[in-house]
């Protein structure tokens, strides 16, 4: 590949010369031969980056300060880059049939749509782009991966936060972009949305949590504790209680010598023991968002309850085999009253979705899959590590009852995370 970059280097040099106008596709050419090249030979490294760069949510920094016509471009470049990644890892390590893998429901809800019929303006070329797009975060899934990978993936994940947060800081500081912003109370937001730090904040948590009764390294506990703290500023009431949920089943449920019970009951009392002091304080800090919605607005369903009349209709109205991928985003238009009130035309809720683009058989294929590929690959884990993703898989079952898991660039983390600790278990895991 090092050779063909050469080429078509020395190509557009040539072109130059004689079409100016054919240097510029030659060089382009010559740099992303190159760049492929470097990604084959360090797919950890560049896979690493990807992840970093998939947890900024970059697609709403865009959105902000270049216009809505950024948004759904950005997340393409995003996940293009994980399925091209995901390639050239196939070449590297080989590939990976996984059976049971979610994904595979995806294009059955593309076909099931074409021949029932799609969603009204909803054209093929679209629903062929959303179908991509859904399989796009379980790519690396697909790819025989080696521990290296994998470690580095886990390691990575741990900082996606943090380093969401970090990137922020010099837009703020140059107030081009703030670091919090007011959405029932001040919310942090990084680069892109709370909900979207959020949800990169999840599978953190749970890499800390992993590496903690894996290592039992003081470093995982303390970047724990950043991750909850990131979390609990984002305002994000859903994630919040589902990571508080696992960790603490974790913390009382699992056995390990190397992070031993006591050390476990004496963290777990600590932070009850500051729960009084919060309950205290709370009125004092309601300008936070996650006070205020737990003092005041517990039942507030943040106009989702304005969204899923629609998507029940349309539902309806094909029961069975749903409308084909893509349907979805078809159901709210991006310039109706909703929309433009919510500034978003997405269900947030994955089931409806669901049900929406591939009925009650598409949605029935996706839960037995998903349901089938957590048991299988979560079998050959440690103990620890298998009952922290199965808590995990669980929790994000009963998350996507309110928010959009799957598709997002924060599902992409999610998955790229799960993919490097089922490789981790993995027998056949590629030699390095």
């Amino acid at each position: 590949m090092i050779v063909g970059a050469g080429v078509l280097l020395a190509a557009a040099l040539a072109f130059g010369l004689v079409s100016p106008a054919l240097f510029g596709a030659g060089l382009i050419a010559a740099v992303a031969a190159g760049t492929g090249f470097l990604a084959l030979r360090f797919p950890a490294g560049f896979s690493v980056a990807w992840l970093w760069t998939a947890g900024l949510t970059l697609e709403m920094t865009f959105h902000d300060l270049a216009g809505p016509d950024t948004f759904q471009p950005v997340i393409a470049v995003i996940k293009g880059t994980q399925i091209g990644l995901a390639g050239l890892c196939m070449i590297r390590f080989g590939p990976k049939a996984d059976p049971l893998n979610p994904a595979r429901a995806f294009p059955v809800m593309l076909v099931t749509g074409l021949v029932h019929g799609l969603y009204p303006h909803l054209s093929t070329a679209d629903s062929v782009r959303s179908m991509i797009g859904s399989v796009a975060p379980f790519a690396f899934c697909f790819c025989r991966m080696p521990a290296r990978w994998a470690e580095a993936m886990i390691r990575a994940t741990k900082w996606a936060p943090t380093i969401a947060v970090l990137a922020s800081l010099p837009f703020a500081a140059a107030g081009i972009r703030p670091l919090f912003v007011d959405s029932g109370g001040a919310r942090l937001a990084g680069l892109g949305h709370p909900a979207f730090l959020a949800g990169v904040c999840l599978p953190a948590i749970y890499a800390c949590l992993i590496q903690l009764f894996r290592h039992g390294r003081g470093g995982d506990l303390a970047l724990l504790a950043v991750n909850f703290l990131i979390l609990t500023l984002t305002g994000a009431r859903a994630p919040f209680v589902y990571a508080v949920a696992v960790t603490g089943l974790s913390l009382v449920s699992i056995r390990s010598a190397i992070f031993p019970a006591g050390q476990r009951l004496l963290l777990i009392l600590t932070v009850l023991g500051l729960l009084p002091v919060l309950v205290l304080l709370a009125g004092g800090f309601d300008e936070i968002r996650l006070f205020n919605v737990f003092l005041h607005e517990t039942a507030n369903l943040s106009g989702r309850d304005l969204l899923w009349p629609s998507f029940q209709d349309a539902a309806a109205r094909s029961p069975w085999f749903g409308w084909g991928t893509g349907a979805g985003n078809a159901v709210v238009s991006p310039q109706g009253r909703v929309a433009q009130n919510l500034h978003t035309w997405a269900a947030h809720n994955e089931y409806l979705r669901i049900q929406v683009e591939g009925g009650a058989f598409g949605e029935g294929l996706l839960i037995v899959l998903s349901a089938g590929w957590a048991i299988v690959h979560t079998r050959g884990l440690p103990a620890p590590e298998r009952r922290i993703m199965r808590l995990a898989l669980l929790a994000l079952g009963l998350h996507a009852i309110t928010d959009n898991v799957l598709i997002s660039t924060p599902a992409c983390v999610f998955f790229a995370f799960a993919a490097a600790v089922f490789a981790r278990g993995d027998l056949s895991a590629a030699p390095e």
